[in-house]
């Protein structure tokens, strides 16, 4: 399965079953096995560094097994082949998603004159206060 121009993943990974889907189709869903699970093993994936499988986790969340293997379930066709296609479109989009590296984080500064003037904003602020205390009886 292509998923970039330079990345493949082998298809002895991805696992598909079929099962009856809960979704539109009246009696029809009953009879047939359209909805699609599939299973992509990420132990055995050997095309993704370390990097990026610990992101493909993440992000896969709780369609992550025990086990190390992504589980996506399709049922929203009526069609077995369009669940298939899918559910290989998903799995796509979130391998795609883990490739890119998250920009690192720059560490910023305020700029001096906003430092001066939150400064001078906090100095206005008390003496405005200052002026509201009643003053010190001399007795």
């Amino acid at each position: 399965m292509r998923i970039t121009d330079t990345l493949a993943i082998d298809e002895a990974w991805i696992e598909e079953s079929f099962m009856r889907a809960s979704g539109p189709g009246g009696q029809h869903v009953n009879k047939t096995e359209s909805a699609v699970q599939l299973r992509f093993d990420l132990k055995a994936c050997t095309v993704l560094d370390p990097g990026q499988v610990s992101r493909l986790k993440r992000l896969a969340g709780s369609r992550l097994t025990q086990d190390g293997t992504i589980l996506i379930r399709c049922d929203s066709h009526r069609m077995r082949e369009r669940n298939r296609a899918e559910a290989r479109e998903r799995l796509r989009a979130l391998i795609e998603r883990c490739l890119e590296a998250p920009k690192p984080r720059k560490k910023s500064r305020p700029s001096l004159a906003s430092v001066k003037r939150a400064k001078a904003a906090k100095e206005q602020k008390s003496r405005t206060k200052a002026l509201r205390r009643k003053p010190a009886r001399d007795d």
